[in-house]
């Protein structure tokens, strides 16, 4: 199910002067200093949390705050500490932000027992506890002692079935969602159950293998498909092109075959990449432009050319409901960079309902200028998230939402 059904958002639950715990998703990008600092290079997952979390402030709740950050692997890393967290959010907030040493126990019990209406604290990472990643109810029994509501807004998370966003939610009975929960099921339920047509969808990135799943389930639903990035190559390479050096799954050239016939077989239009933009390897800076079925001896395709950036665009143009997920070249590199950049122009210049799937091409949006980012009608915080909605799963994190009689009430 990908709609709102039986969730209760947080503007309808009742968190005057309670303790709300919040799970949100701070899992951002941190870098190491050279005293050892670590320092977060893009804050926009806690930007993204600011709305719900100032709404709760508003209300004069007591608002706790939980996340995880990154894989640490023996228990408690000062280098994953969310401390880099706690002090840039208590700068966007403008309120001091405690942090008690632990997520659980008497260290965060005191600092949250101690909170007045309208202050906040961040719990420790999350997973400095194994328990978490393994849905553990004990675990979860700890935390419920933190709090009197729960209110997931980490989509990025929900499609994991770990005790912040599952076992947790099951036995709290005051539960819902954030606004950045309830906006990004809203815009993907959207583009899976009602979509304006023609509906377009794009998809782009390494490999095939890894979208398999929603291949297939796209094929049940779109008007046309693009497919860019490296795993078109494995597409090309089933029509009998010689991709040369560039990158290609071997053992996916049988199901490419099967999606170009299953999409033929449904009128669902199929495009893919006319021209290239080909490289001796991923680190050169000379590179030159040729027919997908022309590329040189040596050759890797690694961008898409501007022959299929004007036929995506034409597409584009056309649409009324768009999807995005994948980038069409390796534009982390400028030489590269052009065919991912071009699609994200299309998609801002575009009247249609236009949603971008999270991960690397949404960084790629961003990267191509707020001017770009600002027009797209939704970018997705999750990536993995936004990908398990649209192949039709029900997310661990969402669906416990919904169960509000099944729930008895926590002794917190």
């Amino acid at each position: 199910m990908t709609t709102l059904a039986g969730i209760t958002p947080i503007r309808d639950l009742a968190i005057e002067n309670k303790r709300v715990l919040i799970r949100v998703d701070f899992n951002v990008p941190l870098e190491e200093q050279q005293d050892g600092r670590m320092v977060i290079t893009d804050d926009a997952r806690i930007v993204e949390a600011l709305p719900t979390i100032r709404h709760a402030l508003e209300r004069n709740a007591r608002v706790v705050l939980a996340s995880h950050l990154g894989r640490p692997k023996n228990g408690p890393d000062p280098k994953l500490s969310l401390e880099p967290c706690a002090a840039r959010l208590a700068e966007l907030l403008g309120v001091e932000v405690h942090l008690p040493e632990d997520c659980i126990g008497e260290a965060a019990k005191k600092v949250i027992f101690d909170l007045r209406a309208g202050q906040v604290c961040l719990l420790e990472n999350l997973r400095f506890h194994p328990e978490e990643e393994k849905n553990d109810e004990t675990f979860a029994n700890k935390l419920a002692e933190l709090c009197d509501v729960y209110v997931d807004d980490a989509f990025g998370a929900v499609h994991r079935a770990h005790a912040s966003v599952h076992a947790l939610p099951k036995i709290m009975r005051e539960r819902g969602c954030g606004f950045l929960l309830e906006k990004e099921i809203a815009a993907l339920g959207k583009v899976i159950t009602s979509p304006d047509r023609p509906f377009l969808a794009i998809l782009g990135g390494a490999k095939v293998s890894d979208k398999i799943a929603v291949l297939e389930s796209l094929l049940e639903k779109v008007d046309a498909l693009i497919i860019g990035g490296a795993m078109a190559n494995t597409f090309l390479a089933a029509q009998g092109f010689d991709l040369r050096a560039s990158k290609i799954e071997q053992d996916k050239l049988a199901l490419a075959r099967t999606i170009i016939e299953k999409a033929r077989e449904r009128k669902v239009e199929l495009i893919l990449p006319e021209d290239v933009v080909v490289a001796n390897n991923i680190h050169a800076n000379e590179t030159i432009v040729v027919s997908a079925d022309r590329i040189p001896e040596g050759g890797m395709a690694l961008d898409v050319g501007p022959a299929s950036v004007a036929r995506f665009s034409q597409a584009i143009a056309k649409a009324k409901t768009i999807f995005w997920n994948g980038p069409m070249g390796l534009f982390e590199r400028r030489p590269f960079a052009s065919g991912t950049f071009a699609v994200a122009e299309a998609l801002a210049s575009s009247t249609a309902f236009t949603v971008i799937g999270g991960g690397d091409s949404a960084a790629a949006a961003k990267e191509a200028g707020p001017h770009i980012a600002e027009k797209i009608r939704h970018i997705s915080t999750g990536g993995g998230a936004s990908l398990e909605l649209i192949e039709g799963k029900k997310l661990p994190g969402i669906e416990i939402l919904r169960r509000r009689d099944e729930a008895p009430a926590t002794s917190a």
